[in-house]
């Protein structure tokens, strides 16, 4: 084994992929959240005095009508760090002695031999995943149906005139 081989072994593509999976599951959950916000304060309602009729019945209002809407989030960055350090080492140590006397009779001869070999492997590893959300506009869509209610809605309660666009108040 070598360090090269052990950092190719590094899933890298895949841990992208899980990345980009995971920020497209957060975005797609964001976005549920705010539309079921978004839902629940379409049912609730604002009870307010009816300006055409002051002494009448007051009118209700959805929350969207009076402006209020739900926050919508989107993953603006996404990152991954990985920090590795392998070490790898491998010892060989052979030793040998050999003695021996001879003369005149017996013969005799001691071997003594010792072979030791280390092998040793480290790793270390640390991750990082950062992700950073930040507030969207809601879709358009949803945008422009909220001041298509609101304004029909205040018409309707005399806030404003029925030909009165509320486009400003520019000079002719």
């Amino acid at each position: 084994m070598d360090v090269g081989h052990e950092l190719l072994n590094t899933p890298f593509p895949e841990m992208v992929e899980k990345l980009a999976i995971a920020v497209a599951e957060a975005q797609t959950k964001l976005d549920m959240n705010s539309t079921a916000v978004a839902s629940y304060m379409a049912d609730q309602k604002i009870a307010l005095p009816d300006l055409s009729d002051p002494g009448g019945a007051p009118k209700e209002f959805p929350l969207p009508a009076m402006g209020f809407l739900p926050t919508f989030y989107a993953v603006q960055e996404a990152e991954i760090e990985v920090k590795m350090a392998i070490t790898m080492a491998k010892t060989t140590e052979k030793k040998g002695s050999m003695s021996a006397k001879a003369g005149w009779g017996p013969f005799s001869a001691s071997v003594n031999a010792s072979y030791s070999s280390r092998y040793a492997f480290s790793q270390e590893g640390s991750s990082r995943l950062r992700v950073k959300l930040a507030p969207a506009d809601p879709p358009v869509m949803l945008q422009k149906y909220m001041e298509a209610v609101t304004e029909k809605m205040a018409q309707d309660s005399g806030l404003v005139d029925a030909g009165d666009t509320g486009g400003g108040g520019g000079t002719d």
